[in-house]
């Protein structure tokens, strides 16, 4: 996502991540930083940027572990984890933050805590400058700007190997939603982590194979058991549910099955079309079943081998509905109503 800090406006380029809430960015002078090949906010030319007190109100309530006697500055420091090891740690600070519009000049929100990143490690390099958090909790971008788009946003995440050169969309407000034809909606539920969308996913069906999660025997609540999570690649699953979910893919699918050479996948085959002609599986959400094709569960890993792009995970008990499986629909997220809906799209024409 392309947006600007600081007085003047500089660009920057930020990961969305609807499982995490902290805005974050890497910032000069940086002590221990991951290659990032745009250029870097450098804080001391902003006349907007402005630290926070670690004693004051606003870093107690929003930052876990404050220690200022280890501070000589006694400016708010935090640090924060990701699920795949990534860190960041820094300053919070205050910052005037910048959004384009569809159709007007570009809109400015002052007063927004973000963290000034100082020491980073992502998973990921190139121009991107940080993570946008988008989650549920009290500092991320939707929660500091909610009053100005009623609390609304979506996406549009174009297939990863479109051969198409086109942007995925964003969008807040009005424009964020999702109606029409092929739209289905799914409750969110205020589980006991308040970053995360949570729903209920009720069954999943391959074919005529219908695994249900009604049970206990997953390790999964029976409400709130999926996170919907833009920050992650794959659709991690509880062992004893991909099991099942695996079994009754493989069975259908009528190919050589061979390892997968990443070693991140555990359902892989050898093909000689760019296309792998694969059962659509329904995840049911409550009152919302999405159907996702191949886009959403294969991906090629070169022009001889596909992989199953849902995977096996024993560290947390929930569902993480990730990326892969959310291109090609309109994804929105409508807080005033407390829903998620899905609505097949062709992102690359959205």
């Amino acid at each position: 996502m392309s947006y600007s800090i600081g007085t003047p406006p500089f660009q920057l380029y930020g990961m969305i991540d609807t499982g995490s809430d902290l805005i974050w960015f890497q910032c000069k002078p940086c002590k221990q930083c991951y290659n990032q090949t745009s250029p870097m906010f450098d804080p001391s030319k902003s006349l907007s940027y402005k630290t926070i007190s670690c004693t004051s109100p606003t870093c107690i309530r929003n930052v876990e572990v404050v220690d200022c006697s280890n501070n000589n500055n006694k400016t708010c420091e935090y640090k924060y984890n990701y699920g795949d090891k990534s860190i960041s740690q820094g300053y919070l600070s205050e910052e005037i933050l910048t959004l384009t519009s569809n159709d007007g000049p570009p809109i400015s929100f002052s007063k927004i805590l973000i963290g000034c990143g100082h020491k980073n490690n992502l998973s990921v390099d190139g121009k991107i400058s940080g993570i946008i958090g988008l989650g549920h909790g009290s500092l991320s971008l939707v929660s500091q700007i909610g009053s100005s788009i009623g609390r609304k946003f979506s996406y549009c995440l174009v297939p990863f190997f479109s051969n198409a050169n086109m942007s995925s969309k964003l969008n807040f407000g009005d424009a964020a939603i999702v109606s029409g034809t092929g739209t289905v909606s799914t409750p969110i539920v205020q589980g006991k982590f308040r970053t995360y969308y949570a729903t209920t996913l009720e069954a999943f069906s391959v074919g005529n194979d219908i695994i249900k999660l009604e049970n206990s025997t997953f390790g999964l609540d029976k409400m709130g058991n999926t996170i919907i999570d833009s920050g992650s690649t794959f659709t991690h699953l509880p062992i004893a549910l991909y099991s099942r979910l695996e079994s009754a893919v493989a069975s259908i699918i009528k190919l050589k099955r061979v390892p997968d050479p990443t070693q991140q996948m555990s359902l892989c085959y050898k093909t000689t079309s760019k296309k792998l002609n694969v059962p659509i599986i329904t995840a049911h959400f409550s009152g919302a079943s999405v159907h996702l094709n191949a886009v959403n569960t294969f991906i090629p890993i070169d022009h001889k081998i596909m992989c199953f792009t849902f995977v096996p995970h024993k560290d947390f008990p929930y569902v993480v509905f990730g990326n892969i499986a959310q291109q090609n629909f309109l994804v929105g997220f409508d807080l005033f109503k407390n829903s998620i809906s899905f609505k097949p799209t062709d992102c690359t024409k959205h």
